[in-house]
């Protein structure tokens, strides 16, 4: 399928969201998926809101992305952080950096960075939407187009479940779309500066987040998926609006 084509299939489902799903909201990490949808939102006007969760240890390059997106599109962007008391908790209990010592620590630092406030900034929303594509890793290899989340019960979308990495690649070139230079630089996947390294020639996209950690564990808990929250991708006429 080519791009123009890719393109407009995603950008009639947002409009459907947008019209069916109101309010519905955009979960950007910033990297170069959520600025794909960041940008057809933008260009299209569609009334999306954007949300990015700040876990207070995110590259300096993510955060002068998140004022230059808001210079280039002139739009909103909300911004939820960790509850203060629970993060010095943690820190107090385990220390700084104790993401490193164990699974369990990291994902419960995941959870207080970043699954609390995600739960904040859905609270009053009837949809949201990512940018997580089959092609990222092993734990995303049956994302859906459209699924239920877990936790919140809310129909959740993935316009570019089915993009390949050169597709997101082509359209960021194309239409000029700012990105985190971290990317030239062999980052594949960006989220906190502790947990992100770049990756080597043939590893997998995400082999870079919580590289000590096994595939199947890859994941920070916003994404959680239980055996029937995939729903069947739909199809062209599906997502007419």
């Amino acid at each position: 399928m080519d791009l123009d084509r890719r393109t407009a299939d995603a950008a009639t489902l947002l409009l459907r969201i947008a019209s069916h799903h109101a309010p519905a909201a955009l979960a950007s990490s910033f990297g170069a998926e959520d600025m794909v949808l960041l940008d057809v939102i933008a260009r299209h006007a569609l009334p999306i809101s954007v949300f990015t969760l700040d876990t207070g240890r995110l590259p300096g390059e993510t955060y002068a992305l998140i004022d230059r997106t808001r210079e280039h599109y002139g739009l909103t962007i909300d911004v939820y952080a960790p509850d203060t008391r629970a993060l010095e908790a943690y820190v107090r209990a385990n220390g700084v950096n104790a993401f490193y010592d164990s699974v369990d620590l990291r994902q419960r630092c995941c959870a207080i960075r970043k699954t609390e406030p995600l739960r904040r900034a859905l609270a009053d929303k009837r949809a949201w939407i990512t940018g997580m594509r089959r092609a990222q890793s092993v734990t995303r290899r049956d994302v859906a187009l459209e699924e239920t989340d877990g936790e919140s019960g809310l129909p959740k979308f993935n316009p570019l479940a089915d993009w390949s990495d050169g597709e997101v690649w082509d359209y960021i070139r194309l239409h000029h779309v700012p990105y985190n230079p971290l990317h030239d630089r062999g980052y594949t996947s960006i989220g906190c500066a502790p947990c992100t390294r770049a990756i080597a020639p043939g590893e997998d996209v995400r082999a870079g987040r919580w590289w000590w950690e096994q595939p199947e564990h890859k994941e920070c808990g916003l994404h959680r998926r239980p055996p029937d929250a995939v729903r069947a991708a739909p199809t062209l006429d599906a997502v007419t609006p």
